[in-house]
């Protein structure tokens, strides 16, 4: 292990044990993460980990020892927290996760980004491949009951979209290509109508379907851009987009 590595363990990062690992679905699985630090953290939905799957493992780059990824779920006084880890990218993060094992030790650090929950609109549209399920999950889980949720989640095998930590699948689900833009922005076009008041989209994933959708609710709609949430997850041509 390098000495920057013996820092980023040190001093960086805090340190948790995988509690339970569970499989979602095929390519899915659930990672709950404990750890003293998770009890004294400052959340807010939205917030990532940074988390050090690759420190001590000499064969990889430095860049990529780390991962970021949504937390799902979090119970502060039982200082756990849940992520979803698809492997259908086949990448360093897919491997970590299927070789982990419950009683592991990993290293994090949060991530809070800009890409939170925000409760100032009156309806919202969720838009979003598998590798942004948790994320736009414990979103909606944290908007006030009052508010109207549409929601255009896809993949092509929808048996791979799995429910909310609570069980419940708020969400609609449609099978879909990587990188159908046309037939998104189709079904978008008629989910808009339906939406009331002040209008807030969250859009997450695939990096070539947020680049799109982006430009038709900015040039097209005139939507204001503080209502416009984009996070790209990853792309087909790079690796380790977060």
């Amino acid at each position: 292990m390098s000495l920057i590595e013996n820092i980023l363990k040190k001093v960086v990062l805090e340190e948790a044990v995988i509690s339970k690992k569970d499989m979602l679905s095929s390519s899915v699985f659930k990672i709950q993460l404990k750890s003293d630090a998770i009890k004294n953290s400052e959340f807010k939905p939205g917030y990532f980990l940074r988390l050090g799957i690759g420190i001590g493992n000499d064969n990889l780059t430095l860049k990529d020892k780390v991962r970021s990824y949504s937390v799902w779920n979090i119970n502060k006084a039982e200082g756990t927290l849940d992520l979803a880890i698809a492997t259908e990218s086949k990448g360093i993060g897919s491997q970590w996760v299927v070789d982990a094992k419950v009683g592991d030790f990993v290293y994090f650090k949060w991530k809070k980004g800009n890409f939170l929950l925000n409760d100032n609109a009156d309806s919202y549209l969720m838009i979003g491949d598998l590798s942004a399920l948790s994320h736009l999950y414990i979103i909606n889980r944290n908007l006030p009951d009052n508010k109207q949720v549409e929601s255009l989640i896809y993949s092509e095998n929808t048996n791979d979209l799995f429910a909310d930590s609570d069980g419940s699948k708020p969400f609609n689900f449609h099978s879909l290509k990587q990188n159908s833009t046309k037939e998104i922005l189709n079904l978008v076009k008629n989910i808009i109508p339906k939406m009331k008041g002040d209008k807030m989209v969250y859009i997450a994933g695939d990096s070539r379907v947020c680049v799109a959708l982006n430009q038709y609710f900015r040039k097209e709609l005139n939507w204001n851009t503080k209502h416009i949430n984009i996070k790209p997850f990853w792309n087909p041509e790079k690796k380790g987009l977060e």
